[in-house]
């Protein structure tokens, strides 16, 4: 089974940052040096000592590098790598497309087999993109390197179709383009990159292979992933492709950031992909979107879980029962007749309320617009006030986004509010959020949003492969990422 290759990407403002990066370098199966930038440059130094195949890169600054000087300059950089043995070196397509080569003949003489063509567009994917790839081809060089913004996930499948062709590197910039360097092989990429930020959306090499699993995903590797305007700072990628791992699954897991449903269910049909997360603010519409779904889930209204089955999907809600197993050795006695606000009427709240309904516990929501908290009724819930009067709960779900994600130091109810038995936030993320701080402070007892979200994708995983997955994985997984 072939695998694509990582390419770790290195640079620094001087050769000592330069040499240091790269002998840091440890993962990769090809290293590039970006030699754009480096002060007080030595090609020779940078090539002597190297672990693994290098590409010699001296992007301009007309191409989103840091090269300053002539095309002369630069070129006579590149033809001393070249010279000096190093296996490729990136050439950019405008210019070798331009009349005058500007010192770049002398590299098309030397060693076309050696020699990437690249092409980047830092503001979108042009239309004729495809018709790019077939001139940059025709330059006959070892490979074509073709990266643009993608703004949207399907913006990404032109460079599938690129590399279909063979002898192409593609790769989507930007949130977007992250599951086109995390899929490369499903893309038919014959390597991706891994770095620090040197290009928009590159992902460090450790979370390449660790996080996501690089170096197991094949053509042929099952694909499933988060759905979410914020699936970049979901902590789901690190507990399912543990689990995957440690069940000796063929698959992976991948953040598919969109701020369309519509544009992640053209991607997955283009791509195969077989399930899904779905979180803010598209789990009504995943529920929309399936021609099946058990009572559960249409009881709540919202699916957080998507299945292919066939051409169609099926849905499931596993926030109702993930919510439950945590809630009911927290609180510490029964939920019949217990006092519950929910905040907020979101796929996650509507799935809380479900939850306490059928446990018996008297359930008021509590939203900023009145409209959307009388949605639930028909769920058994009241309507209450902005926030819960004090001394009116005994529990406290917060199922609003404050607290979450670029929202971690913002809290939905004052402090002085704080007045019942359990604070319940559905959010989590590094540290604690202001309301768990908050609640502790006033004495009630506390539950965040990690034992939920693990216990839901516990439930998630089973439904997709059929097998539970072992015992604590997930859990150490998420603890792990938590306090990075």
């Amino acid at each position: 089974m072939t695998m694509t290759r990582l390419c770790e990407t290195v640079t620094g403002d001087s050769m000592a940052q330069l040499l240091t990066a790269r002998d840091g370098a440890t993962l990769g199966d090809l290293l590039e040096l970006r030699l754009d930038g480096v002060g007080n440059l030595d090609v020779a130094a940078a090539l002597n000592g190297r672990r693994v195949p290098a590409i010699v890169t001296c992007r301009p600054t007309w191409e989103g590098g840091r090269f300053e000087g002539s095309e002369q300059s630069r070129a006579a950089i590149l033809m001393r790598a070249l010279e000096l043995g190093a296996e490729f070196v990136d050439v950019e397509w405008r210019a070798l497309s331009q009349s005058s080569l500007g010192g770049f003949e002398d590299i098309l003489k030397r060693d076309r087999s050696r020699l990437v063509v690249s092409s980047h567009d830092f503001d979108g994917v042009p239309a004729d993109l495809e018709d790019r790839a077939r001139a940059m081809r025709s330059i006959g060089a070892r490979a074509i390197k073709v990266a643009a913004m993608a703004v949207r996930l399907t913006d990404t499948l032109v460079l599938r179709r690129i590399a279909q062709d063979g002898g192409a590197i593609v790769i989507g910039m930007g949130d977007a383009g992250v599951p086109s360097r995390l899929l490369a092989a499903r893309y038919g990429s014959e390597w991706t990159y891994a770095g620090h930020g040197v290009a928009p959306g590159q992902v460090p090499a450790p979370r390449m292979l660790n996080d996501f699993r690089f170096h197991r995903v094949s053509a042929s590797t099952r694909i499933f992933g988060v759905v979410s305007t914020n699936a970049m700072h979901s902590f789901s990628p690190v507990m399912h492709n543990a689990a995957f791992e440690a069940g000796s699954v063929d698959a992976v897991y991948v953040p598919l950031p969109t701020s369309d449903f519509d544009d992640f269910l053209a991607y997955a049909s283009a791509l195969g992909i077989e399930g899904a997360s779905v979180t803010i603010p598209f789990k009504r519409r995943a529920l929309q979107a399936a021609a099946r779904s058990d009572d559960l889930t249409q009881a709540v209204g919202a699916a957080n879980t998507l299945r292919r089955c066939g051409s169609d999907w099926e849905a499931r809600n596993t926030d109702v029962d993930g919510f439950l197993a945590p809630l009911e050795s927290a609180y510490g006695a029964p939920l019949l007749g217990a006092r519950a606000s929910v905040l907020g009427a979101g796929g996650a709240s509507r799935a809380a309320v479900v939850a306490l309904v059928r446990s018996g516990a008297d359930v008021t929501v509590h939203a900023r617009r009145t409209e959307q908290a009388r949605e639930l009724t028909a769920l058994g819930a009241e309507v209450g006030p902005w926030p819960p009067t004090p001394g009116s709960w005994d529990l406290l779900v917060n199922g609003t986004p404050l607290g979450g994600v670029g929202q971690r130091e913002e809290s939905p109810v004052p402090v002085e509010g704080l007045t019942g038995q359990l604070v319940y936030d559905l959010t989590y993320g590094p540290g604690e959020s202001v309301l768990i701080r908050d609640a502790r402070k006033a004495g009630c007892n506390t539950l965040d949003g990690l034992p939920m979200l693990v216990a839901q994708a516990e439930r998630q995983f089973e439904w997709w492969t059929g097998q539970r997955p072992k015992t604590g994985v997930m859990a150490d997984a998420v603890r792990g990422k938590n306090t990075q």
